[in-house]
């Protein structure tokens, strides 16, 4: 039987429906899925063992939750997902501002329904989606917007008596009754209006001023928090935490390749039919790496957090680097270059807090930095490290790169643009003696000719990054040369990189 067909509250009543209470509804969706061993949140990745756990234990226990952590950890995206643990379709007072039950109504509007039309009151199903609701927490928010207040306009309209349940005005918890209850970033919520919620997390009813009435909620709430804002912007008043039922911690990518996943699942990659972009593993590891390096870097505000959108914010940006060369060039296949990284760093600095110290140096450079460490953690996973020095006991043997290092030495010179065509391009590096060759060692890393003159520029980067060449920085690209010169010119080669000591 298709139950949308029920249209009455006779209907209803013949047709055997019970209505569970909301947590009750969603823990017996969640029994479901974990024995059918369905994934609870399709697109989040790096909480199978750690976060989700933590929630599927908490729904089973019917509790509300705090999600705490820093930005860019997906609790929000957690928060909207929960929504898909509801059923498909539920019955209410059609009509009802607060979803009424229609076997136990708690508004007077339903309640009078009932009681003059009976069996005959008519019924509507709302969907799941429309169960759900969020508010983000502001310091203009006030109990009128949450929970409600007398509205003269309505009183007037129906020509109502202020002390009439008529004209009150349901703010967004009660309206969401029968469903789930998002507040994003509770710390920033005035302390007075958390103490309006107290009620609600207790007593699970809500009182509105100038009414002697109690209304029953039947709710989940989650909330969302950033630990900064404790001492920052606000607090969580002890009372309201204490009444939370799970406080549970989000946390960042554990692992490159969880980091690439979520960067990939989320960055506007394909975005013109037209162009085929290759974009080889190591860049979404360098740019992954990026995240990881500020995660722990002196000059960032670690309690400020470093977001996931800083990768996928500098994924883009790299992309469309490669995408206006291949519109300037009108080529209709292409790979992304090394030289294409410094595109990223408007990608990077709007991502990152800084220390006062990592003002000193400025956003800029502190985001050239990090680009850099990362070339060269990551450069060491597919390339012999530059920096290795041979044990004593091994024999004397010639350096991997002497023959590149040499041909620099000589005065060799290579200038790579970002706006350079492809035969161009991969000509001026050819001219690096011994770089092809190098590469050509390692057939594991490229297929085609591109991938190929990528993986040979990733070679020169690295070992600048690995004070073996010097690199100058053009306007729309950069310079490969010696390095000897470079140390003993008055040109900022990278050689201060507040990040690492590259007189090592």
């Amino acid at each position: 039987m298709n139950i949308q067909k029920i249209k009455t509250l006779g209907e209803l009543k013949k047709s055997g429906y019970i209505v569970k209470p909301v947590k009750d509804e969603i823990r017996d969706n969640l029994i479901k899925k974990i024995k059918n061993e369905e994934v609870l949140f399709d697109d989040i990745v790096g909480y199978e063992n750690t976060v989700v756990p933590m929630i599927q234990n908490s729904l089973l226990a019917k509790h509300d939750i705090l999600l705490l952590g820093l930005r860019g950890q997906a609790k929000t995206k957690i928060a909207r997902l929960l929504p898909q643990l509801l059923d498909e379709y539920i019955p209410i007072i059609k009509d009802s501002e607060i979803n009424d039950n229609p076997f136990e109504p708690v508004s007077k509007f339903a309640k009078d329904l009932i009681s003059e039309k009976g069996d005959e009151t008519e019924i509507e199903w709302i969907s799941r989606d429309q169960r759900y609701s969020e508010k983000l927490a502001t310091p203009d928010v006030n109990i009128a917007d949450l929970i409600g207040d007398i509205d003269p306009i309505k009183a007037a309209n129906k020509r109502l008596h202020y002390s009439h349940e008529g004209a009150i005005h349901y703010g967004l918890i009660p309206r969401t009754n029968r469903g789930i209850f998002v507040i994003n970033e509770l710390p920033d919520l005035q302390p007075r209006i958390q103490v309006g919620l107290l009620n609600i997390m207790q007593e699970k009813d809500i009182q509105i001023r100038g009414f002697n009435i109690r209304i029953p909620l039947d709710i989940l709430i989650v909330f969302t928090a950033n630990p900064e804002d404790y001492t920052n912007r606000g607090n969580i008043i002890t009372p309201l935490k204490d009444r939370i039922d799970s406080q549970i911690i989000t946390h960042y990518p554990k692992s490159l390749d969880d980091g690439i996943k979520i960067t990939d699942s989320q960055s506007w990659v394909k975005r013109n039919k037209n162009l085929n972009i290759n974009i080889p593993y190591y860049f979404k590891e360098i740019i992954e790496m990026i995240a990881f390096q500020a995660r722990v870097s002196e000059f960032v505000d670690q309690k400020s957090g470093v977001s996931a959108r800083l990768t996928i914010s500098s994924m883009e940006n790299l992309i469309s680097n490669a995408e206006r060369r291949a519109i300037l060039n009108d080529e209709e296949n292409l790979i992304v270059r090394v030289s294409d990284l410094y595109s990223i760093i408007p990608g990077i600095t709007g991502k990152i807090e800084l220390v006062f110290e990592g003002e000193q140096e400025g956003a800029v450079k502190v985001a050239k930095a990090l680009i850099a460490k990362s070339v060269r953690e990551i450069y060491k996973k597919y390339f012999p490290d530059p920096l290795q020095r041979k044990k004593k006991n091994e024999k004397e043997t010639k350096d991997i790169y002497f023959d590149i290092i040499e041909w620099f030495q000589e005065g060799g010179t290579i200038n790579i643009t970002d706006n350079m065509k492809f035969k161009e391009y991969f000509s001026e590096l050819k001219k690096v003696k011994g770089l092809e060759e190098f590469v050509k060692k390692y057939p594991q890393y490229y297929e085609t000719e591109k991938e190929l003159a990528s993986l040979m520029e990733f070679v020169l980067d690295g070992l600048h990054q690995n004070s073996k060449i010097a690199k100058d920085e053009l306007e729309s690209g950069s310079s490969y040369k010696d390095l000897l010169p470079a140390i003993f010119s008055n040109k900022d080669y990278g050689f201060d990189n507040p990040e690492d000591d590259y007189y090592r």
